[in-house]
């Protein structure tokens, strides 16, 4: 799956995450979190593996967290993805 346009999913408000997605040539994946120092790995794998079971291998990922939990983060992360891609996903994958 490529992400064809800019697209955002979530909030920058307390307990949730903006997730912001744009085309590029590779995966890229940035994430911040203001929990980073204590849940900064769980929060990397939770993304990581939501793009690979969405089969994502290109595009600019921009995680902004604000103390969400792994079920709203792989949901903003699905969103913005979605948003931003022409393809249509394989909800099997999910």
């Amino acid at each position: 799956m490529r992400i064809v346009r800019a697209a955002v999913a979530g909030s920058l408000e307390s307990s949730d995450a903006l997730v912001k997605v744009s085309p590029n040539d590779e995966l890229e994946v940035d994430i911040q979190s203001t929990v980073m120092g204590q849940y900064g790995d769980a929060i990397t794998t939770v993304v990581n593996e939501t793009l690979e079971k969405l089969g994502v291998t290109e595009g600019f990922v921009s995680v902004d967290d604000k103390g969400a939990l792994d079920f709203a983060i792989r949901a903003r992360v699905q969103g913005a993805v979605f948003r931003g891609s022409d393809e249509q996903p394989d909800w099997s994958r999910l």
